[in-house]
């Protein structure tokens, strides 16, 4: 930007579409100074460089702006894990897909989560059948958005609120 610009020839433009052509640097760094704006390289790699005489600060607050803006639409995906284990009693698993309800309700996903402990690793399909048992208690408010899968020593499963 300005003085740091350290080449003798470059491609300039003016901020809003004026186009000077091929001129050396101290030409476009005394017409930036005239208008009382910036020379900024935007192309450094171009044969020539390509540089744009604008106003470097206004730039720089509406991108900021933009980015703030952006951050502000973005939507904050909240997951709500759901413990189980392959022992648990039905009216638990009412209890727990009860809370799952509530969270898919208020726009949030959900991952279920069952937990093998020792022996029960050895019959790793009891967990996918504790989320299979889940699976019609909360099918009509969501969506299944990965199927029970085994990974180390839980069997998980997504869900999402239906659209």
């Amino acid at each position: 930007m300005n003085d740091d610009i350290r080449v003798a020839e470059l491609r300039c433009s003016i901020d809003g579409g004026e186009s000077l052509g091929i001129i050396s640097t101290d030409e476009a760094m005394s017409k930036a100074n005239e208008l009382g704006m910036d020379l900024v390289l935007i192309a450094p790699t171009a044969k020539p460089p390509v540089a744009k005489i604008m106003d470097y600060g206004k730039y720089k607050y509406q991108e900021e702006k933009k980015q703030k803006e952006q951050r502000k639409n973005q939507v904050k995906i909240v997951v709500k894990e759901i413990k189980l284990s392959v022992k648990i009693a039905e009216n638990d698993v009412a209890y727990k897909v009860k809370h799952a309800r509530e969270f898919l309700e208020k726009g949030f996903h959900v991952k279920f989560r069952v937990f093998l402990r020792g022996r029960e690793m050895a019959h790793p399909e009891a967990g996918k059948e504790v989320l299979l048992r889940v699976w019609p208690m909360v099918e009509d408010i969501g969506v299944m958005e990965k199927p029970p899968k085994f990974e180390g020593r839980y069997f998980n499963m997504y869900v999402t609120p239906q659209k």
